[in-house]
């Protein structure tokens, strides 16, 4: 499982990813198997993290599930095996973090053998963690009949029919702060979608690109060059994206700060574009008429700080009531939503982050390359 949710002193801030997995642990119990859970949390980097420990994911899955879920003090080792052992029909185990441990993230083959061992069947449900070659994502899938779970099929049907078999018209909103992240993304976007919409910081630097000044905004200026290149190849497919009409400019990205919002080509010299303004919302919601999809990745300014967070609300507001299939993909935008209250208005919700944005990009992801009939999607 990807449970690898955003925590704040020991409690769970947002438990989507957690909630969403509920369908194929609970599909599993029904055919009296014997669930023991894979999952990391955080960057512990190999070693014993008190702030990391999967206990509170086990008590809020209980709560979840209605059924109590028990919870390992490690992820191998004689004494999880034994607790392995005793379960029983449609029992569920959650292991500790298998990021406590080096041989995760380096996917060492001894570390994968010994999570194998507690298992017959090894079911990757873990979409946001499929683009990690990692042993709990391809190592045990060496050693074990490997399927994907219901999310994650539901995530490669879902994001794939935008890969092979767009609905039209589609529109694709960008959102995020380094164009050098997303140029990939981009560009495999820009032959499937038929309006392209771009915010964020990475805005700007595609505005550097055309020479205008952006005060002291996040420019990535090792990527100009790229971003006229993009913005070339856009305009020669007749795909010139929208780009921001307006911004929210502070000196700071700090709460209380003195904020104004100008025309884009006016940003004044000592302040950061932070935000976009009520036109660009109106522009992108305006590109969304008539859409039969729209996929969004990215916010559209530093939302975590208030009131930075207007133009990414006002979009998803004026999403939520949309008529079109609404694909968010995951990541920052998910608790943005959450905030809202509206994540249930949107058609789907991505538990990707980085995978999502590398599943769009065309990339195969190792996760589920190391899954049975991969092609076909196995799922449990």
């Amino acid at each position: 499982m990807d449970f690898n949710v955003p925590m704040d002193h020991g409690r769970i801030v947002d438990d989507t990813r957690i909630r969403q997995a509920v369908p194929t642990i609970k599909a599993l119990r029904e055919r009296q198997a014997r669930v023991i859970l894979l999952t990391h949390l955080g960057r512990p980097d190999g070693n014993v993290d008190e702030s990391a420990r999967t206990s509170p994911l086990a008590a809020r899955l209980s709560e979840l599930l209605e059924v109590p879920v028990g919870h390992a003090g490690d992820c191998i080792g004689p004494e999880v095996e034994a607790e392995v052992a005793a379960l029983g029909d449609a029992e569920v185990l959650m292991l500790e973090n298998v990021r406590f441990h080096r041989g995760e993230t380096r996917n060492d083959p001894e570390f994968a053998a010994q999570l194998a061992r507690l298992a017959d069947v090894f079911v990757n449900d873990a979409f946001g963690t499929a683009h990690r070659a990692h042993a709990s994502t391809v190592g045990v899938a060496a050693h074990l009949p490997a399927v994907a779970g219901l999310l994650l099929e539901r995530e490669i049907v879902t994001l794939g029919r935008i890969m092979r078999d767009p609905p039209h018209p589609l529109v694709a909103i960008i959102g995020g702060s380094k164009i050098s992240t997303k140029m990939g993304v981009l560009r495999s976007l820009l032959g499937r979608v038929d309006r392209l919409c771009i915010a964020g910081a990475m805005a700007c630097t595609l505005f550097a690109a055309r020479g205008m000044a952006m005060g002291h905004s996040l420019v990535e200026e090792d990527q100009l060059e790229t971003a006229r290149s993009f913005l070339a190849e856009a305009e020669g497919r007749n795909r010139a994206p929208f780009l921001p009409l307006d911004a929210v400019v502070a000196a700071e990205a700090k709460p209380g700060v003195e904020v104004q919002t100008v025309d884009i080509k006016a940003v004044p010299p000592e302040s950061k574009v932070l935000d976009v303004g009520p036109m660009t919302v109106e522009q992108f919601l305006r590109a969304c008429d008539g859409a039969a999809a729209v996929v969004w990745n990215g916010p559209l300014g530093v939302y975590e700080i208030p009131p930075f967070d207007q133009g990414t609300h006002a979009l998803a507001q004026g999403l939520a009531g949309s008529d079109a299939q609404t694909i968010i993909g995951g990541g920052d935008l998910v608790a943005a939503l959450q905030e809202l209250g509206i994540v249930d208005r949107m058609s789907f919700v991505s538990t990707g982050g980085g995978a999502t944005l590398e599943f769009l990009e065309g990339k195969t992801l190792p996760g589920i390359a190391a899954l049975k009939d991969a092609g076909d999607v196995v799922h449990a």
